[in-house]
């Protein structure tokens, strides 16, 4: 958190762009880190029958602290002086909480082997990497990309740039009762359907994008059930792997995470730019038909390979 802060703080005494970039490449370890012991204590503090509803407290203020970063911005803008510096300092009011906690869970197990090894635990996970890479996708399209579609579709700009704060709405207003009910109805049958719902209500989008009173809660419910798969895949994490394979676990969907946010958005441009605006949908209903099939091989493939081992 302290690397974070300072490497933020020093953007406001330089405009070279070899040294932000470097200071870009630190924040960007350092956030990485975060999430990966973050998510995978989350995790490990949870019991299996609240797992859902726990994740979804995390999930839902990553969102509303997402939501609020732009806001930010917009306020301390003019402060051309300080901005930098000030938002660097606001990393610095986590640490009293990081203080305060005396022990982690996150060590617990009485040994490390090689089943710890990212080699032998992401071919227990295959859905939860993709569905983590299809929501990271999701979510920087739908910032960045997303009104640029509306608008080529004869939406307003006004309107355009409200498509964003709808998906993301709904991805915070849904995830607690999405969490609750993959506690009650069980966590792989919720994540798949949120998964197929997601394939069914995107090829809708482009029909709809222009007609407000059927965009706007289909943009809704996309967001939430977009939003769930990657917040249960966190879940599915947890419910696989305990200690240090926990970590390794989550580290595996931090770097997917990483990896789609960045690639993604170069794809879905190009493509855009080649054979228009619709490309951003053909981009996102690939990715979810991705996520859907690594699950559905894993509800077939997993069980069968557990058994193996406990012959």
């Amino acid at each position: 958190m302290v690397v974070l802060a300072a490497a933020t703080a020093l953007m406001q005494f330089t405009s070279n762009l070899v040294v932000w970039g470097v200071l870009r490449v630190v924040c960007g370890a350092a956030l990485m880190l975060l999430f990966t012991i973050g998510e995978a204590w989350v995790n490990q503090l949870a019991d299996d029958a609240t797992r859902g509803r726990v994740v979804a407290i995390y999930a839902t203020n990553f969102t509303l602290f997402q939501m609020a970063g732009p806001v930010l911005v917009s306020q301390i803008a003019g402060m051309t002086h300080v901005r930098f510096a000030l938002s660097g300092t606001l990393f610095l009011l986590a640490l009293p909480s990081l203080a305060s906690i005396r022990k982690t869970p996150i060590a617990d197990e009485p040994h490390h082997d090689a089943h710890d090894r990212w080699t032998r635990v992401i071919p227990k996970m295959p859905a939860l990497v993709v569905g983590t890479a299809f929501f990271a996708l999701f979510d920087t399209l739908a910032l960045s990309l997303l009104p640029i579609f509306a608008m080529a579709r004869g939406v307003a700009s006004e309107a355009a740039v409200l498509f964003a704060a709808i998906l993301l709405f709904g991805d915070t207003a849904m995830q607690f009762p999405i969490g609750w009910l993959a506690d009650k109805l069980g966590r792989e049958r919720v994540h798949l359907g949120a998964g197929c719902v997601v394939l069914a209500l995107l090829p809708l989008l482009p029909a709809v994008v222009t007609t407000p009173w059927l965009c706007w809660p289909l943009l809704f419910v996309l967001g939430a059930a977009a939003g769930s798969v990657y917040t249960l895949s966190l879940v599915a994490c947890g419910e696989r792997f305990r200690g240090s394979a926990l970590v390794t676990a989550s580290s595996l969907v931090s770097a997917s995470w990483s990896a789609a946010s960045f690639g993604g958005p170069l794809v879905a441009g190009a493509l855009m730019e080649q054979f228009g605006g619709d490309a951003l949908i053909g981009v996102l209903i690939v990715s979810a038909i991705a996520f859907v099939g690594a699950a559905l091989w894993e509800r077939r493939a997993l069980p069968m390979q557990a058994a193996r081992r406990g012959r």
